[in-house]
């Protein structure tokens, strides 16, 4: 279809359109001026931002006793083998001014009697380094303060009530701007110079996640299908300790609370983590995962017990967590907490450089659907708001100190939005956690690349299904386990770790 066949929008020269209203959009929109933004959300972006149900904090080395060598060294040991140190040490050495850019904005941070940033102890870091807000709810709090800011920002216009479906490009292959459409099916094309995406991650994908099920990799089939380089597509984190309950989204019970000394019991009573790893209940998230499951394979259900650690000071500690299991019927002041591992964060993405730029002229990506090399294999705990302002902040400067070239679209392609009914969505999900879950195989792999390429011809290529079938394609050609990817062919890991690479076209 081409663009006048539609209405469109011009975007002022070199004005940015930021797509996506989470903390990554939102602090690079504050941080863009004086140069005029555009942010494009649906109106439930506030409540659908993965940002906002981040429970643990941001970390940073933040203490006298820390330092940025030191986080940085916990975050490459975390991704096993994959994080790229530069990186780490970008993320490490700038995190701290980040978070103090954040406490002047007027994020109100718990403090201990001193004033001072009151800091918690999360998995696989090696000294307390996570800056929490009310207990459990840094992600809502960190949210509610940058709407705010935004809102009073005169360079900043939202696009209120539209959701992003294909990239508008150029006759040379560079990115100009975005089709949208709103909530009665109207579409719109919005061209601009500079494109950001910050859109969120991939848990709506599966079946059981504690992401919002809207995250469903729309910037990954987006920009795909216009040539766009992927990274380390396979590798899917598995939160340890969902609130087992049956919801969708599952709750979480944040890994503070492992933090704070509760341990994981199974239905006989008994203390399993030593069994599986050295660290307990503070070894990585994957292993954490990975004995979870195992449990409850072997039929014995897994319980978070904070009775001890926690106790009567559930309430105000942990507000979130004990809301969540009241609803439920379950006091976790008394009682245990049943708990599944459910997707939670991709360490995969877009494939950009340390300020947020794709291979493809025009497009940047931030946050959750980047994949900048600071993650590896496994993301270390509460480095995920982090990195959003981080690379946010670095984005921000890098477009602010350059001149970009005026993009005028060329044809586009329209989303096969709505034949992404519930059903097929549902098959999906179901067959993701299936065949692409904890625990992975290549029989499991192709069935479910078959399945993704026959609802590919049945409904065409929906962005959800371009990023699933590019996350089990990189999860077949990985025959190791590492990190949040474990094969039961293949459960050794590799001497040589090596990153990979992908494009649309090198799908079969």
């Amino acid at each position: 279809m081409a663009l006048g066949d539609l209405e469109t929008k011009r975007l002022p020269a070199g004005a940015v359109l930021v797509i996506g209203a989470g903390l990554a959009g939102l602090y690079t929109a504050l941080k863009l001026a004086p140069r005029q933004v555009f942010v494009l959300t649906s109106r439930r972006s506030k409540e659908g931002s993965a940002s906002a149900w981040a429970q643990g904090g941001i970390a940073a080395a933040l203490s006298a006793d820390d330092s940025p060598d030191s986080h940085a060294h916990d975050t490459i040991a975390a991704g096993d083998g994959l994080v790229d140190p530069d990186i780490a040490y970008i993320l490490a050495s700038e995190g701290a001014a980040r978070v103090h850019d954040l406490d002047a904005l007027g994020v109100p941070f718990d403090r201990n009697d001193k004033g001072e940033l009151y800091l918690s102890l999360e998995a696989a870091h090696s000294l307390p380094r996570v800056a929490r807000v009310k207990g459990d709810t840094a992600g809502r709090e960190i949210i509610n303060v940058m709407v705010k800011r935004v809102q009073k920002s005169d360079h900043v216009t939202g696009l209120i009530g539209w959701r992003a479906e294909s990239l508008l490009t150029d006759n040379n292959g560079a990115v100009a701007g975005a089709l949208a459409r709103n909530d009665e099916g109207t579409l719109l094309g919005i061209e601009a110079d500079i494109t950001i995406m910050a859109t969120g991650g991939v848990g709506g994908l599966f079946a059981v996640t504690t992401n919002p099920r809207t995250a469903r990799g729309d910037a990954l089939g987006m920009a795909a299908v216009v040539g766009a380089k992927m990274r380390d597509m396979e590798f899917v984190q598995f939160h340890p300790t969902a609130i087992d309950i049956g919801r969708d989204p599952a709750p979480l019970a944040t890994e503070a609370l492992r933090g704070h000394g509760a341990t994981l019991v199974n239905s006989d009573g008994v203390r399993f983590m030593p069994r599986y790893h050295a660290q307990g209940e503070l070894a990585p998230r994957d292993d954490v995962a990975r004995a979870i499951f195992a449990e409850i394979e072997s039929g014995r259900t897994p319980y978070l017990d904070c009775r001890e650690a926690v106790g009567s000071h559930f309430p105000e500690d942990f507000p979130t967590v004990f809301d969540s299991c009241m609803s439920a019927g379950i006091d976790p002041r008394i009682g245990l907490i049943p708990v599944a591992p459910a997707v939670h964060y991709h360490m995969g993405g877009l494939a950009t450089d340390s300020f947020g730029q794709t291979n493809l002229d025009g497009l940047f990506a931030l946050g959750e659907c980047s994949a900048t090399g600071v993650h590896g294999a496994n993301r270390l705990a509460s480095n995920s708001l982090l990195e959003a302002v981080v690379f946010g902040g670095r984005a921000a400067d890098y477009i602010l100190g350059n001149t970009f070239s005026e993009k005028r679209a060329g044809t586009i392609r329209v989303q096969p939005w709505l034949s992404m009914g519930a059903d097929v969505s549902q098959t999906l999900r179901n067959a993701m956690t299936a065949n692409c879950g904890v625990r992975r195989n290549a029989v499991k792999l192709n069935t479910l690349i078959e399945l993704i390429d026959a609802l590919i011809e049945r409904v065409g290529r929906a962005n959800p299904l371009i990023a699933s079938r590019m996350i089990a394609s990189a999860a077949l050609a990985r025959e190791e386990s590492r990190g949040g990817h474990f094969r039961d062919d293949f459960p050794k890991t590799k001497h040589t770790a090596i990153s990979s690479y992908l494009t649309y076209d090198m799908l079969d």
